[in-house]
């Protein structure tokens, strides 16, 4: 029974790529003309990352130099 899952498994898994080529491009009509008008953020150059990327950016190397800073500690105590 466990091998049986198991191979359903790992066909699922491979073919799972595959059936998600068979949607239609969401961005286009059936006649292949554009949906929509502009992306969002205007222009071809669509939305803007940088505030948000500069906040994580900024967050994750505030936790990493905590956990360093922690595990310095830690070494120092015994």
């Amino acid at each position: 029974m466990k091998k049986i899952r198991l191979v359903i498994a790992i066909l699922f898994l491979g073919f799972i790529h595959f059936m998600t080529y068979a949607q239609p491009d969401p961005r286009e009509n059936g006649n292949g003309s554009g949906v929509g008008t502009t992306p969002v953020g205007g222009g071809p150059s669509g939305a803007p990352i940088d505030g948000g990327l500069g906040i994580l950016l900024a967050l994750a190397a505030g936790y990493g130099s905590y956990k360093m800073r922690s595990l310095k500690e830690k070494e120092l105590q015994g």
